[in-house]
């Protein structure tokens, strides 16, 4: 991976290139292709928010959670959350049915998603996810979110991060859960 920010991708990384493959087979090769590569890994919306000079809300934050479904076997719940608010594990168990949502081990994360907590993409997964975008990222003409590396970052939007993934569009955060630097 290259040492400078950059807007050509090298794909070099195994991760970065199954997000890529996967935003070009979701219809999104604009984003593939705008893959940008960070000197420093952002692990946090505040670090991505920082390293592209935009407001920390215009980062989709990659949450990884263990839901526990009706029928009591564990899935992982994807939630892209404003990088400027927390989900909120009640309203999320109510969006989906689940009955319990709770915080996914960092193996928990890595089996359902191939990536690293920091790095972790809404796509390029092993296997689709129950994914969840929260309705705030709408408010901004781009958002960012992590491309399969804690280095990587792609522009998107709220409506293509709803195509591309197959999730829903909802309220993640109840009041009072705003301003935490959470991992992506």
């Amino acid at each position: 991976m290259s040492d400078t920010p950059g807007s050509s991708p090298t794909l070099e990384h195994p991760s970065v290139a199954k997000v890529a493959a996967a935003l070009t087979a979701a219809g999104q090769p604009h984003s593939a292709g705008r893959i940008q590569y960070l000197p420093h890994a952002v692990r946090t919306a505040a670090e991505a928010a920082a390293a592209l000079e935009i407001a920390v809300g215009a980062i989709a934050n990659s949450l990884v959670f263990r839901m526990t479904t009706a029928d009591g076997a564990h899935a992982p719940l994807l939630v892209l959350t404003s990088g400027a608010h927390r989900a909120d594990t009640a309203v999320l168990a109510a969006l989906t049915g689940a009955r319990d949502v709770g915080r996914a081990s960092p193996e928990f994360v890595r089996q359902h998603t191939g990536q690293v907590i920091g790095g972790v993409a809404p796509v390029g997964h092993p296997a689709p996810i129950t994914t969840v975008v929260d309705v705030a990222l709408s408010d901004h003409e781009t958002v960012w979110a992590a491309a399969g590396h804690p280095h990587t970052l792609f522009p998107t939007t709220a409506a293509d991060l709803v195509a591309a993934t197959g999730g829903i569009a909802a309220t993640v955060s109840s009041a009072g859960t705003t301003g935490k630097a959470v991992p992506r």
